[in-house]
């Protein structure tokens, strides 16, 4: 394989998942989905509004969460978290510390914080390759993850925002 352009499309191998500490070991694919809870809110429209404006409603965000989904193969000489490694926790029922990053950079997770295993399937087949799928839900606000505001960014807009 050759080297990774920076200024090309993202290859999917090269977007990381890290749980309890390791990478999920022979993953073959990982979903990051980012959910809004929201409430629709129906209005009447003002008098002089046309008929159809009382139709539309408007949305506001009442929640935030995200869940993550993995998959990957089932390996006797597993070196990073696998089923096995994995397995214990969601027994424990506690949470665990997830990333997700770019190869490379794991020292700076474009999303980190606690999870709670929600799901944990192992598929064994007849004469095929045995897999594993882990679902992950946060559990609480995570540290990182997009448009989170850094103590640096609202210290910087609170102070644009008083000149």
């Amino acid at each position: 394989m050759g080297t990774t352009v920076k200024d090309d499309y993202i290859n999917g191998s090269d977007l990381l998942l890290n749980v309890g500490g390791k990478a999920i070991g022979h993953c073959t694919t990982h979903t990051t989905t980012f959910n809004s809870d929201t409430k629709e809110r129906a209005v009447k429209p003002v008098a002089s509004a046309s008929k159809t404006s009382g139709l539309w409603k408007g949305k506001g965000v009442t929640g935030l969460s995200i869940q993550i989904k993995a998959d990957g193969l089932r390996v006797y000489t597993e070196s990073e978290n696998g089923f096995q490694e994995v397995a214990p926790s969601w027994g424990k029922g506690q949470s665990i510390e997830v990333q997700a990053f770019h190869r490379g950079e794991d020292n700076a997770p474009y999303l980190k914080g606690k999870f709670i295993i929600a799901s944990l399937e192992e598929v064994a087949p007849a004469q095929d390759d045995s897999t594993y799928s882990i679902t992950l839900d946060n559990d609480g606000e995570p540290d990182v993850y997009p448009g989170k505001e850094t103590s640096g960014t609202a210290a910087s807009a609170s102070s644009s925002s008083q000149s």
